[in-house]
């Protein structure tokens, strides 16, 4: 009986624990994505160089689903959701979805270096100008990192939000 009664109360906190989780994210994207672009806007252009030092224009990607992460490898919110985005990654079809990463890093060598031993997935790319002076950052209404987008195949924001977990569930619909 004692057994039952402890079963039933782990499960009543796992419960609630789910619910808060849920609530956070929600409660999140209320707090610092409410100036994130909107869906069906046209996903802002640009060209950025990536981890090679070679030239990434985002709209090379119409015809395939992106998923555009804004973040710093000084921000402790960005290296938490590293394993989502791996785990987004690896599940997804490289020929229907990219992952395309913009540092905020003002040092090259710390972008790079942290880019590298996490093995982040998707193009990596650098706006050495950093989170607030960044044009595109500005283009796309980023005031926290991380900032997360969904962009459809003909490169409309399905949604913005600074929770990568609503990215994934989005992904597997």
């Amino acid at each position: 009986m004692k057994a039952h009664l402890i079963l039933a109360v782990s499960a009543l906190l796992f419960c609630f624990g789910l619910a808060a989780q849920t609530q956070q994210g929600e409660d999140l994207d209320l707090q610092y994505a409410t100036e994130l672009l909107k869906k069906g806007a046209e996903a802002p252009d640009f060209t950025l160089n990536d981890i090679d030092g070679k030239p990434f224009t985002f709209s090379s990607l119409k015809g395939r689903r992106a998923v555009l992460v804004f973040w710093a490898s000084w921000c402790p919110d960005c290296r938490a959701e590293v394993p989502e985005l791996k785990a987004m990654y690896e599940a997804s079809d490289p020929g229907k979805v990219a992952f395309v990463s913009v540092s905020f890093d003002r040092e090259f060598d710390k972008f790079k270096n942290y880019a590298e031993q996490n093995a982040l997935p998707g193009v990596q790319l650098f706006d050495p100008s950093g989170k607030k002076d960044s044009a595109i950052g500005s283009a796309y209404h980023v005031k926290w990192i991380p900032s997360l987008y969904l962009i459809d195949a003909a490169g409309k924001v399905e949604f913005g939000t600074v929770v990568a977990a609503k990215i994934a569930a989005a992904l597997k619909q």
